[in-house]
């Protein structure tokens, strides 16, 4: 008798201890896939380098983006990820389930903003678009821009305004919060490194150019173009130019020594010194005035086989196209009476 009511005693206490085991793990799961809350604000949490786990619970409850920190840290030693959670900025908010968070922190998901360069931005653009953002210290980032050349063809004239001018890449680009000036320029440098095909690289050698002069003219070919189609053929009168030894007179050129664009420029403004003014200077000014978008850059490889030496805007941004000075003059009286 005795050994029976103990296999009962057993049999059932196997039985609740089942019980508690499946109802159990059905909370886990539950706790799973449930948010501390149904809305609420966004909150930037910030998970420090070595912060252990019970430290980052605790703000997170402290924040009312999870119920308890017990809870939650309990749920991370059972996914795995207790000693797995990256330092790092997110984006959390109360709606949303444990197991997400860990799988942001664990896998270090931190909160990023998206910001697009566009074609032609200068560098001066780009360090105020950054700073507008919050993303940056213009100052520090034209600081390091100056002698900014982690690749060989970089390598500037002494006179170059920006060494890193031309070759940031105009794109879209992903930023983690707190991404240093210096990560920033690598990142745009070496997407510009990873868009130079090798075609391209090969074009320019056997046009007699070095990388550096193809952006130069490239960023010329950017801020003069207003259309598309246009580009070969302006990239075409530039080369033209180069080989007879005339000066490119690119009007661009003197809007970058302004640095703020003017309507229109004026006879002294022609005559600023500076070895950027294509106007006093022959050739390529000393470095790229802009950083050219992809068609500029094949623009210049493939220019348009052309006589045209000359070229004036109309006040719809179409350019006019001409052989001789004198028929220049003409398209001018034309389209700017």
């Amino acid at each position: 008798m005795l050994i029976l009511n103990n296999t009962v005693s057993k049999k059932t206490l196997l039985g609740i201890a089942a019980v508690v085991i499946v109802g159990f793990s059905a909370i886990i799961g539950w706790t799973l896939s449930q948010p501390a809350g149904t809305k609420g604000e966004v909150v930037l949490i910030t998970i420090k380098q070595g912060t252990p786990t019970k430290i980052i619970a605790e703000e997170l409850e402290k924040q009312n983006l999870i119920k308890n920190a017990l809870v939650f840290r309990f749920i991370a030693k059972l996914q795995g990820v207790e000693n797995s959670l990256q330092a790092g900025e997110y984006s959390l908010s109360p709606n949303m389930p444990i197991r997400q968070m860990l799988i942001m922190m664990s896998q270090g998901q931190t909160a990023y903003q998206q910001i697009t360069i566009p074609e032609g931005y200068t560098v001066d653009q780009i360090a105020d678009l950054l700073a507008e953002k919050k993303l940056a210290s213009p100052t520090k980032f034209k600081a390091l821009a100056k002698n900014f050349t982690p690749f060989p063809y970089m390598q500037a004239n002494p006179n170059t305004k920006y060494s890193v001018e031309g070759f940031l890449f105009p794109d879209t680009y992903r930023l983690a919060r707190g991404t240093s000036e210096e990560a920033l320029l690598t990142m745009m440098v070496k997407q510009f490194d990873a868009k130079l095909a090798p075609e391209y690289r090969q074009r320019a050698s056997e046009l007699g150019l070095s990388i550096r002069e193809v952006i130069t003219m490239a960023s010329l070919v950017e801020k003069e173009a207003q259309l598309s189609n246009e580009q070969p053929i302006i990239a075409g009168v530039f080369a033209n130019r180069l080989k007879l030894n005339m000066p490119l007179q690119s009007c661009a050129t003197i809007q970058y020594i302004l640095g703020n664009p003017k309507a229109e420029l004026t006879i002294q403004d022609t005559q600023i010194v500076s070895p950027y003014n294509t106007y006093q200077n022959m050739g390529l000014p000393p470095g790229p005035i802009a950083n050219p978008g992809a068609a500029a850059i094949k623009a210049v490889i493939s220019a348009d086989k052309t006589d045209f030496l000359y070229f004036v805007a109309d006040k719809q941004g179409k350019h006019h196209f001409s052989n001789t000075y004198e028929e220049h003059l003409a398209a001018i009286n034309q389209v700017q009476p």
